[in-house]
């Protein structure tokens, strides 16, 4: 994942995100009115959201939210209600308005609708109605709802995000949205080993992630820099193996508990937590924690630097399948999605005879605990299990034997997920001149990012065979909500777009000009972004 990193390179940009600090990458805009742009009296076209979605009839008269306005909800269902709650929390703040949230039976205001004989809607999908009498969005299950409520927040005016009172009006532009994603698995994956990030961090990306209707929340829990998920069979990993991180920081880990807060809140956000912990190689931490785990019996020193491939756990112990087994079932307990990520990347330091039989015996153990196991490319080079996902992470110098590999083993029923380094990789500079991340992979700049197809990116895999997209964020120069901000915005809505909207609405020219009205939306919700030349920002 993180192929030809040097620490010469890497030493480099750290030591001028240090001497730039926060101010190199943009400052957080300061609060108040005077950073977002009164909203208009025209309400934002219908559709013109990211993404872009499946279906658009515009036609009709605007919804205007108004003191009088109402959130009228299935009374048969808590999730509704929690959604209904979840909206009026968004908006009370801008608006000024009470915004009640009810199940009383009604035409009229912001009405959300669960049916479950609207089965062409699926799991995720929503239709939005507008008119001048309500907004009316309908969906099948819980989820289709929450992402439809992302549609409404995108198409009121930005300073609806505001924690203030603002001034109105508040419309949304008549007519029908039917919207359905194109792929079922649309992850953002963050690195929380090479520097630890908080709970309070992590929920905050979860915010941002899930306007752009993400569902998977991958997150990266061990690595050489440091272990963050604690796990009561062995203790160590967590306590000394998660005491530092890259340069020599404190680091961190999460307990069960707070966990359980990140699983929770991600949940309720309609993400499912993929949490990964990368084996045989980058197991440096775990090495460190535990003698008995080195084929030497010799614990190596904590490492915070930032070179790969170094390290493997002994694949010939039988004490590896115990720490394996005690992980993963500590692991499958505590998440209740359906994936457990298990790496399997830049494993140099395993032979290839070695990794075969470490990932034979490993992934059934994914198995024996009731879930489906997740991993690097590489896995394709082993013996992938039924139902497995290989994650795709190559790019445009990738040898065409290596793309071959997993090509051919989505012919033999091996689903995809793909995240090519040189598009979806979030660490990936913008330009020589990005204070923050990498560069091994190239630049990729926001129409980069944005302008290839996940399913046709690897020629011959099948097209059933792609599950959908990740954009990675890795963390060896990053350590701040800013700096992930500054990463991911604007290229995380792209990728996320990818992943839900049809490939006929994919266009640069046409999104870029709806990416740039994310722009005051996001100086509103106070999100760090990158103001790429190609995308023409409003003035202010």
């Amino acid at each position: 994942m993180r192929q030809h990193l040097r620490s010469t390179r890497l030493l480099g940009a750290l030591l001028l995100v240090a001497a730039a600090g926060v101010s190199a990458v943009g400052a957080a805009p300061s609060s108040g009115a005077a950073r977002t742009p009164q909203a208009a009296a025209t309400p934002t076209p219908l559709g013109q959201v990211v993404p872009a979605p499946a279906k658009v009839a515009a036609g009709g008269s605007p919804y205007q939210i108004s003191a009088k306005t109402r959130i009228r909800v299935d009374d048969r269902s808590r999730a509704a209600h929690r959604i209904g709650d979840y909206l009026a929390g968004v908006l009370r703040p801008s608006t000024g308005y009470r915004l009640k949230v009810t199940d009383d039976a009604g035409r009229d205001g912001i009405r959300l609708r669960l049916s479950a004989k609207d089965k062409s809607l699926g799991d995720e999908g929503y239709r939005l109605t507008s008119d001048r009498g309500a907004v009316t969005i309908t969906a099948r299950r819980p989820a289709g709802l929450f992402h439809g409520v992302q549609t409404l927040r995108q198409q009121l005016p930005a300073a609806a995000e505001e924690k203030t009172a603002q001034k109105g009006p508040w419309l949304v532009a008549g007519g029908t949205i039917e919207d359905t994603p194109r792929y079922g698995y649309r992850s953002a994956m963050l690195d929380v080993s090479r520097h630890f990030f908080t709970v309070e961090q992590v929920k905050r990306y979860i915010d941002q992630m899930s306007l752009y209707k993400v569902n998977k929340l991958h997150l990266h829990l061990s690595d050489d820099q440091g272990w963050r998920i604690a796990i009561d069979s062995w203790p160590r990993l967590a306590t000394y193996g998660g005491s530092t991180q890259v340069g020599g920081g404190k680091g961190g880990y999460y307990t069960k508990a707070q966990y359980k807060e990140i699983v929770d809140y991600a949940s309720a956000h309609y993400l499912e937590v993929v949490p990964e912990i990368d084996m045989p190689g980058h197991t440096n931490a775990a090495l460190a924690s535990y003698a008995d785990l080195n084929c030497n019996g010799v614990a190596p020193p904590l490492y915070t630097g930032t070179e790969v491939g170094f390290s493997s756990l002994c694949v010939k112990k039988d004490i590896t399948y115990d720490f394996v087994d005690d992980v993963i079932r500590e692991i499958a307990a505590m998440t209740p999605g359906k994936y457990v990520h298990i790496g399997g990347d830049e494993a140099h330091s395993t032979s290839h005879e070695d990794y075969v039989a470490f990932m034979d015996k490993v992934q059934p153990v994914v198995a024996k605990y009731g879930k489906t196991a997740v991993g690097w490319h590489q896995l394709t080079g082993a013996h992938p299990a039924k139902g497995a996902l290989a994650q795709y992470w190559g790019y445009d110098r990738t040898g065409q034997a290596e793309r071959d590999q997993v090509v051919n083993a989505a012919k033999n029923g091996t689903k995809l997920v793909i995240s090519p380094a040189d598009r979806a990789y979030l660490d990936m500079k913008y330009t020589k001149d990005t204070p923050l991340g990498l560069a091994w992979a190239g630049y990729v700049e926001v129409q980069r990012s944005y302008d290839w197809d996940p399913g046709a990116y690897l020629a011959g895999a099948p097209a059933d065979s792609i599950a959908g997209v990740e954009a990675p964020l890795w963390s060896e120069t990053l350590s701040t909500s800013a700096h992930i901000e500054y990463m991911a915005f604007p290229r995380l809505p792209g990728i996320a777009e990818l992943g839900w909207s049809p490939a006929s609405t994919h266009d640069w020219n046409a999104y870029k000009v709806r990416l740039a009205q994310q722009g005051p939306r996001w100086d509103a919700m106070g999100i760090n972004y990158y103001k790429s030349p190609q995308v023409p920002w409003p003035s202010a």
